[in-house]
């Protein structure tokens, strides 16, 4: 069975920075889908993140790239297998130079926590009882 995948391409700022950023998170680089001007991030087997140069990300639209530091632009959520695995993914990316981003939610059967990577994109990793998924 085919299994769709979703590429996230993303503008940054110090492509080197981020690449660094990511792979702290345990993230792998593909080398194959990488050069000077971008960085395919392996998030899952189905999930990758193209970290672009602006001037490269700037080939791909014609509409302005915004700072995401001061607008937002999109939330990209993330699922982790347990509410201990939020808090590690959550706690690295702060310890590699992101930031956190708003508060805890803890409604029990769902867990979340969020960062900010270097260049202000919102990630939010989240756990639910598999319980309250199935119903």
């Amino acid at each position: 069975m085919y299994q769709q995948m979703i590429f996230v391409n993303l503008p940054v700022n110090d492509l080197d920075a981020s690449k660094k950023f990511f792979t702290e998170l345990g993230y792998a680089i593909n080398a194959q889908f990488s050069d000077e001007t971008a960085a395919s991030v392996m998030i899952s087997d189905t999930i990758v993140a193209m970290l672009l140069t602006k001037q490269k990300y700037g080939e791909f639209t014609k509409k302005e790239i915004v700072d995401a530091t001061k607008s937002s632009e999109v939330l990209l959520c993330l699922s982790a297998e347990s509410r201990a695995k939020v808090d590690e993914l959550v706690e690295k990316a702060i310890s590699a130079g992101g930031s956190a981003s708003g508060e805890t939610q803890d409604h029990g059967f769902m867990y979340g926590r969020a960062f900010d990577d270097l260049d202000g994109h919102t990630w939010e990793v989240v756990w639910m009882d598999p319980a309250a998924v199935e119903g």
